[in-house]
């Protein structure tokens, strides 16, 4: 692994990886169930999607180790899978088999791309004030979506309400959502506290210790799971089990429309929101690392996009939304992973 990742070139061990690595994925695994679940809006089956999400995203990470040697994972961008249900599938009428072929085919442009450096010439115009401003951008963007799936920030007008205990409690969901406020609050003081201790693993120790304590109130009746809410058990129900076959969804792509005006629009605006997206992420995540060198660039970013259009590519194939570069990378690299051991 030293030979291959270069580990103490850029100052980092196995421990630090394998810590950086796991903390990256229990930030993301998220995405195994919203997936399928906006997905299968489309009538997809969700079985087939979740397992092509999760075979999809780690061929997507294998190919940014072995490709960029970086510790960026991939995964099916939020946001995309929204465009491509709801707004292709249900609003433009087009049926999941031709949004699939759109993604295919997106991916095969960014593999082009990515092989002619247009999208590292893109990247490498962005001035690097801008890069910094992005990287601040996406800690931002993390943090709201983090208070928003914890429900410590709430639907309303301005989607930035805070949560109530006292109409929790007026309500009857202060067992449900309450408790899961109140953990959240809880796991974000353990969390801070060790980062300011420098304990190493300080991320993955606060989510373990926030799930620990939630199985604990589980087990007393203070937490109540509520299904049709969204609150589930915390106790996991299985640790290994046989996943759902891809065949509904394996290279189910139809391609009599591409060449009309309508195929290249929907094309167009799933490049326009991958490429942004992923230039983005890849900023955010190499400032983080300290990766970019003194002119705002990041060496390999040509092996990282190729990587990234690849992940696209398998993924339209295996029968999910586009593969990217995931923005909760920055998590594992805030623990010190610096190679694609973290990703592997």
């Amino acid at each position: 692994m030293e030979n291959f990742f270069k580990l103490k070139e850029h100052g980092t061990d196995v421990k630090t990886e394998v810590i950086a690595g796991l903390t990256t994925f229990m930030t993301m695994a998220y995405i195994l169930a919203v997936n399928p679940s906006i997905l299968g809006a489309t009538g997809m089956d969700t079985g087939a999607i979740f397992t092509a999400t999760a075979l999809a995203s780690a061929i997507g990470s294998f190919c940014m180790a072995l490709f960029a040697n970086l510790p960026f994972v991939l995964s099916a961008g939020m946001g995309l899978n929204a465009y491509f249900a709801y707004t292709v599938v249900l609003g433009m009428g087009y049926s999941w088999e031709v949004a699939l072929t759109a993604v295919f085919v997106e991916g095969i442009i960014f593999i082009i791309l990515s092989l002619t450096n247009v999208r590292e010439a893109i990247f490498n115009a962005i001035p690097a004030s801008l890069k910094v401003a992005v990287s601040v951008g996406i800690g931002l963007f993390i943090t709201f979506i983090g208070l928003q799936n914890a429900h410590i920030v709430v639907a309303s007008s301005t989607l930035v309400s805070l949560f109530s205990f006292r109409g929790s409690m007026t309500a009857g969901t202060f067992s449900s959502e309450g408790i899961t406020v109140l953990l959240a609050l809880i796991g974000i003081i353990i969390t801070s506290v060790l980062l300011i201790k420098r304990v190493k693993g300080n991320i993955l120790i606060g989510i373990l210790a926030t799930w620990g304590l939630g199985m604990i109130c589980q087990a007393v009746g203070l937490y109540v799971p509520n299904p049709e809410m969204g609150f589930y058990s915390l106790f996991p129900s299985g640790i290994i089990s046989m996943p759902a076959s891809v065949v509904p969804t394996f290279m189910k792509m139809d391609f009599s429309i591409v060449g009309t005006l309508n195929f290249a629009v929907v094309i167009f605006a799933f490049l326009f929101v991958d490429m942004f997206d992923t230039l983005g992420t890849l900023i955010g995540c190499a400032s983080k690392a300290d990766m970019l060198d003194e002119n705002g660039k990041l060496p390999k970013i040509r092996s990282a996009l190729f990587a990234d259009a690849v992940g696209t590519t398998l993924g339209a194939a295996l029968g999910t939304s586009t593969i990217t570069t995931f923005v909760e990378s920055s998590s594992g690299i805030a623990e010190g992973g610096r190679t694609g051991l973290t990703s592997v």
